[in-house]
């Protein structure tokens, strides 16, 4: 498949997600970005949410050109495997771009959800790729409903800036918007925020029991307005820094005093 022809005055940016194709917050978000850049869309053909970091090996996956996605001359491709994959996909047919963003996902990933979410495990791919990258998500209002409208036009602000700016490797942005009109923006860490998992056990129509992963929202500091949970419930936005590294190096010394050797 040839890349698609870019213009050589203008940036590239590859748009991705996990919501779907078809979410309204990715065509938000593909949109503002084209008001700057030369923009190329790559998303799941339905909702990957929770996929984490997965890569597709043991099939083949499918690539496909969507009109019908609603991003007009803006090219979009859905693609029938996870948030990951659409990066990987995108990146190698249609071009490396300048700069990778993910979302706009519906609903908020603070604390520990970066370890499972899809819309940030797509920047990740970005980032592993040596792209720059960006993962937006969006919090609901309390009826549940969205308005991506001062949400996208931030994204492509602060796009512009990453453009600019650059990165450091291995080093992507995780932005969260409140509902309603924000109170300002907070640069934060990492806060600690993660579910505490519940199994409901039911019974199928035959009597045969099946379960569900339930569970409820915890934040030990969800009033600390340095967190990306706590800047969020607060009505701020959310940039966090986050730094790909799983080493513990503080340990390296401790762990090498006491692990045996062979002999």
């Amino acid at each position: 498949m040839a890349a698609h022809k870019r213009q050589a005055d203008r940036p590239t940016v590859l748009v991705a997600n996990d919501d779907g194709i078809f979410s309204p917050g990715i065509k938000a978000l593909g949109l503002a970005m084209a008001t700057f850049a030369d923009v190329v869309v790559s998303a799941p053909d339905v909702e990957q949410s929770a996929v984490g970091h997965g890569i597709t090996i043991r099939r083949p996956l499918r690539f496909k050109h969507t009109a019908a996605a609603g991003f007009g001359e803006v090219p979009a491709h859905r693609v029938d495997g996870t948030p990951a994959d659409c990066v990987v996909l995108g990146v190698h047919l249609t071009g490396l771009p300048d700069l990778v963003v993910s979302g706009i996902n519906l609903g908020p990933n603070l604390g520990d959800d970066l370890t499972h979410s899809g819309t940030v495990a797509a920047a990740i791919e970005g980032m592993t790729l040596g792209v720059p990258a960006i993962a937006f998500s969006q919090q609901a209002t309390p009826g549940g409903e969205y308005d991506f409208g001062r949400s996208a036009e931030y994204a492509a602000r602060l796009a512009q800036q990453v453009l600019a700016r650059g990165l450091p490797p291995r080093t992507l942005l995780n932005v969260n918007f409140p509902h309603g009109v924000p109170r300002g923006v907070r640069v934060t860490r990492v806060g600690e925020h993660r579910w505490e998992d519940a199994i409901v056990t039911r019974a199928d129509p035959e009597g045969r029991e099946y379960h569900w992963v339930a569970g409820t929202s915890r934040a030990a500091d969800a009033h600390d307005e340095d967190t990306d949970y706590g800047a969020v419930q607060a009505g701020f936005i959310s940039v966090t820094p986050v730094r790909i590294d799983l080493t513990a190096r503080d340990l390296l010394a401790e762990v090498a005093g006491y692990v045996p050797g062979l002999s």
